[in-house]
């Protein structure tokens, strides 16, 4: 199944307490549930002004559609194509 990154636009994220971060994380996994198991939340990353998350979905419609429910915005969705690390630089 392909994975997304997805770009959030959120000025201020990184000033977002611990609770309100929970808040946030319920109402997506409360979202994710509804719409069923071919969509999942992997992780997310919190920056100043954006939160970047990894989803594992069928499509960028699944991805978007979980984004408007929950009122999320999604700048930015991009499938993976690739994924590389240090062991990638072995022979």
């Amino acid at each position: 199944m392909p994975k997304y990154i997805i770009e959030r636009e959120i000025p201020g994220a990184g000033n977002l307490s611990q609770e309100e971060l929970q808040g946030i994380s319920q109402k997506s996994c409360g979202i994710l549930h509804e719409m069923g198991p071919q969509i999942q939340w992997v992780e997310s990353y919190v920056t100043n002004d954006k939160i970047y998350c990894v989803y594992i979905a069928p499509d960028e419609a699944a991805v978007k559609e979980h984004a408007e429910k929950g009122g999320f915005p999604a700048n930015c969705v991009s499938e993976v194509k690739s994924i590389i690390n240090p062991t990638t630089a072995e022979a």
